[in-house]
């Protein structure tokens, strides 16, 4: 454990023009991607990326995550922006550095899995619209999710990084399941894929800094693709597990600009490039170019975006994540969920039945749309079984779990539980053993003949292919078919100033109905603070004043943000 043979001293240089090291270590940018979507609920505009791109192309990033995830989703449904748009955009700005963007296998940008003609047809539009490197998971790590996709991803000249979703059953790596022999295997199987490099998705941040020594020393012996770390600072470990996994010899970590680190995000860069210098790892980046890249972000960018902080408890880090093995975000939601149905007194028993869940459900890795299946029913068993029933209330994504449309769990599903599940099932009650893709019809015909006209173009199709209903009323904003809602617009910084004013007046009870404010100002400033938070207020209810109390009441109301795509 003490071998760090992959790190060696050097002479110390602080120049930026400094020689560059033997092995320098890679780095990805999450800032314009997982940054926001982590922090912000994915909320960051594409107009607040711009200042500060040809700067980020300037560092010398191995390159710069701008695009996949939940971006496409939340763009065009609460920003008024076309998804297609951001790439082409920031390609203009960016120049150098190769884009990289989160493919959720045959889920594509979405949750469930589409049928191939949509999956061939979303990744061959990526491509030509610019994007370079296609990081594609699949959240049962069934790697026949990947096919229709990378063939494509191939053909196009791209670059396929595979991920393998890291899961535990224990408080630590190992045990029946998630051990090393898992990890290695798997990572066999993404060479034998044509990947150019694999990933390590740590989404939970569960990955303890000695388990990625072993961890990545294993993958570096078994596979010769680049090794690249993905892990999330949720649990307060990434930071410690970055440099273990540089001294084990990794090749590319995943970091973010400091206004978009720690908290559910990422560990910032900055550190890490300090502490590098004088080594074989050194990244070679100037740190006072990522200095002022911050400045710009600190004053010109997150004002308009930092009351979607969560600010619920003190704590930036979850300790619930090393106490759980589970993803933080998924814990909020159960929280949220019992809460909800004033069963909050029954979390116990909900953090009890969910690892039995979980095995009875495969053993499956807890990350997007997984998490939420495992969650929900979790629930819905401590609140609605008996001493004499269990799985009482089976929801409709246990069932296609159980039927298998979701792929191959990394252990079989409790067959009690199957047969329970599929029991009068639409599909049928005998479970699939096929590709899950191979069941589904083909998509994109039908797509085009309910949208017509509306959909000018491929990536039009595409949007309705991927979200019907709101991809329908987004090409109607788009084509100005209908007047897009004041709860989409972006705001400026003038009125993130006066929002401010209001705020801290009210604070101080110094704000009055009938003062000196005009009305049109005072709904300027509500209407900019709505487009940018997922809680919405319908201002015609009521006067403004109230509005300003139940907006200020609302600051606190963070929706929960999962740390996985």
């Amino acid at each position: 454990m003490s071998d760090h043979d992959q790190v060696k001293i050097t002479t110390m240089n602080y120049d930026k023009k400094r020689p560059i090291a033997a092995n320098p270590l890679k780095i990805e940018d999450l800032s314009l991607r997982d940054g926001h979507q982590s922090l912000f609920a994915t909320r960051g505009r594409t107009e607040d990326m711009i200042p500060v791109a040809e700067m980020m192309d300037e560092v010398g990033f191995w390159a710069v995550e701008t695009w996949g995830g939940a971006t496409f989703d939340t763009m065009h449904r609460f920003l008024n922006e076309d998804p297609w748009e951001r790439i082409r955009t920031l390609k203009r700005y960016i120049k150098k550095t190769p884009f990289s963007m989160l493919l959720r296998a045959q889920n594509l940008v979405g949750y469930r899995n589409y049928a191939d003609d949509t999956a061939r047809a979303f990744v061959d539009r990526a491509a030509a619209n610019g994007m370079d490197i296609f990081r594609t998971f699949d959240a049962l790590n069934d790697y026949r999710n990947f096919e229709t996709v990378v063939k494509v991803i191939k053909e196009s000249g791209k670059h396929f990084q595979g991920c393998i979703c890291y899961s535990m059953t224990e408080p630590r790596m190992g045990g029946e399941v998630y051990n090393i022999d898992y990890y290695v295997k798997k990572s066999k199987d993404l060479e034998s894929m044509g990947a150019d490099s694999i990933c390590i998705k740590d989404m939970a941040g569960l990955l303890a800094p000695y388990d990625a020594y072993q961890l990545v020393k294993a993958l570096k012996a078994a596979v010769k693709p680049p090794i690249h770390l993905h892990s999330h600072f949720t649990s307060g470990m990434s930071s410690m597990t970055h440099l273990k996994a540089v001294e084990a010899g990794v090749d590319i970590l995943d970091t973010c600009m400091t206004p978009y680190a720690y908290r559910t995000s990422h560990a910032a860069i900055e550190p890490l490039v300090m502490t590098l210098l004088g080594t074989n790892r050194d990244t070679g980046f100037d740190i006072q170019l990522l200095a002022r890249i911050n400045e710009k972000l600190e004053k010109e960018v997150m004002p308009k975006y930092k009351h979607l902080l969560d600010d619920s408890k003190v704590s930036i880090i979850d300790i619930n994540v090393l106490l759980h093995q589970t993803p933080g975000g998924m814990l909020s939601n159960l929280v949220n969920q019992l809460r909800e149905m004033d069963a909050l007194d029954k979390i116990g028993q909900v953090y009890k039945e969910l690892p039995r869940v979980r095995k009875e459900l495969g053993q499956i890795p807890l990350v997007t749309p997984t998490s939420q299946i495992v969650g929900i029913q979790t629930v819905n068993n401590v609140l609605f079984d008996d001493a004499k029933e269990r799985y009482k209330m089976i929801t409709d994504q246990v069932k296609d779990l159980c039927y298998g449309l979701y792929g191959k769990t990394a252990v079989p599903i409790d067959p009690e539980v199957q047969k329970k599940a599929l029991k009068g099932y639409s599909r049928g009650e005998k479970p699939i053993t096929v590709r899950p893709a191979e069941v589904i019809d083909p998509e994109l015909d039908k797509a085009k003949k309910e949208i017509g006209d509306q959909a000018v173009d491929m990536d039009d199709l595409l949007i309705y292919a991927l979200y019907p209903v709101t991809g329908k009323k987004f090409l109607q904003w788009k084509y100005g078919l209908e007047e897009p809602p004041a709860s989409v617009r972006p705001i400026t910084m003038e009125q993130v100033k006066k929002r401010e004013a209001l705020v801290k007046k009210a604070l101080a009870g110094e704000l009055v109905e009938g003062e000196e404010s005009d009305d049109s100002d005072v709904r300027a400033v509500l209407d900019g603070y709505i487009s940018i938070t997922p809680v919405h207020f319908d201002l015609t209810n009521f006067g403004y004043l109230p509005a300003l109390e139940k907006m200020l009441h609302g600051m606190s109301q963070r929706c929960s943000i999962e740390n996985n795509p």
